[in-house]
């Protein structure tokens, strides 16, 4: 019996195996739009046997994006342009699920295979966010620093995001505080030098991410399962760490997050981050044990017999594959014949099963 490809059930949701497309920007879209772009990457996925297909970080406004390339979900034509997606995953057998992100002082950025650069308002980019006016860079326009309005706000995005996500036909969505991105700079001391009730003290710097998570809990159906992506370390001292990542984790599922996604880094540049195949499962092993909640590994997983590995030991409840799936979109068919899994192929690849 492969424990890789044995049934995950959260809430009421089945996932007919613990392997994970991991969400990857595509930078592809217009105005936020899903186009036939994402309905091919993501469709081909759902064909490729995966258990759960989870769109790209999705801003849940326009000035959340990372790029003017990102999707969005910030109004309800958004919504409308993901129901063949859903719909064509679902009826491939694998869950759809959703990131919804803000991207804060890393958001206003070029594409990546045009440099990735801070865009400057007069180059396409507009004005960014964050906990504290510290740019990402030295030399990038600072961010403004939030007002209790504008986190009032934001939460309020991320509320209308999750109802969108699940009128699209989403039955998973992913809370982004993880990367550098708007909710890591709060919980990171690297990037929130406030002096209010949302920083200081771990309690205060994760306040304003478990306010929108006890807000996107409410708002999505609670049959459904809610995920949030971490990054368990800055992988600098003095920065966020396993030890606080284990105590939001505790918060995060008391307010009612049922997977972690356990990733790392992202809150500073230039940080040397020690990569390996596999680097990052201690951060899923050490959550599952510590918090008590389901955990997904990610981060250089790409051999079948790795990854079973990691879920037969416990180490994790599911991997999320991303490069391995950018290269082989039907990795987990791959996956199934090298572990001896009889699985059923889709009847228009049937000739191909032997």
């Amino acid at each position: 019996m492969s424990r890789l490809f044995s049934v995950l059930r959260l809430r009421e949701v089945e996932f007919k195996n613990r392997i994970f497309v991991s969400p990857m920007c595509q930078y592809s879209s217009t105005d936020g739009m899903p186009n036939d772009w994402h309905f091919v990457h993501l469709g081909s996925r759902a064909v490729g046997g995966a258990g759960l297909v989870m769109v790209e970080a999705t801003a849940v406004s326009p000035e959340g994006r990372i790029s003017p390339g990102d999707t969005g979900i910030w109004s309800d034509a958004h919504a409308e342009a993901f129901e063949r997606v859903t719909a064509f995953i679902k009826g491939q057998g694998a869950v759809p699920g959703i990131q919804l992100a803000h991207a804060g002082r890393k958001a206003s950025t070029d594409v990546p295979w045009r440099g990735g650069g801070f865009l400057r308002e007069a180059e396409g980019g507009w004005q960014t966010i964050a906990p504290s006016p510290i740019p990402f860079r030295e030399g990038e326009t600072p961010p403004c620093e939030m007002s209790a309005g504008e986190i009032e706000e934001v939460i309020a995005h991320f509320t209308e995001a999750a109802r969108r996500s699940f009128a699209a036909g989403f039955e998973v969505v992913e809370i982004h505080m993880a990367h550098g991105y708007l909710l890591h700079e709060f919980l990171s001391p690297l990037s929130n030098h406030r002096g209010d009730e949302y920083g200081g003290g771990l309690e205060a710097r994760a306040r304003f991410p478990l306010q929108v998570t006890r807000a996107v809990r409410e708002a999505f159906p609670s049959h459904l399962p809610v995920f949030a992506r971490i990054s368990a370390t800055d992988w600098v001292e003095g920065g966020w760490d396993l030890s606080q990542s284990v105590q939001l984790a505790r918060w995060l599922k008391d307010a009612g997050v049922d997977l972690i996604d356990c990733s790392s880094g992202g809150a500073v540049p230039g940080v040397r981050i020690p990569v390996s195949p596999g680097y990052q499962i201690p951060f899923a092993a050490s959550i599952r044990k510590e918090a008590g909640v389901a955990t997904g590994g990610v981060g250089l997983i790409t051999e079948p017999e790795q990854a079973e590995r990691i879920i037969a030991s416990g180490e994790a409840d599911a991997v999320f594959l991303a490069r391995a799936m950018l290269r082989d979109p039907y990795w987990t068919l791959h996956a199934a014949k090298s572990l001896g899994v009889d699985v059923t192929y889709p009847p228009q690849y049937g000739r191909a099963m032997d």
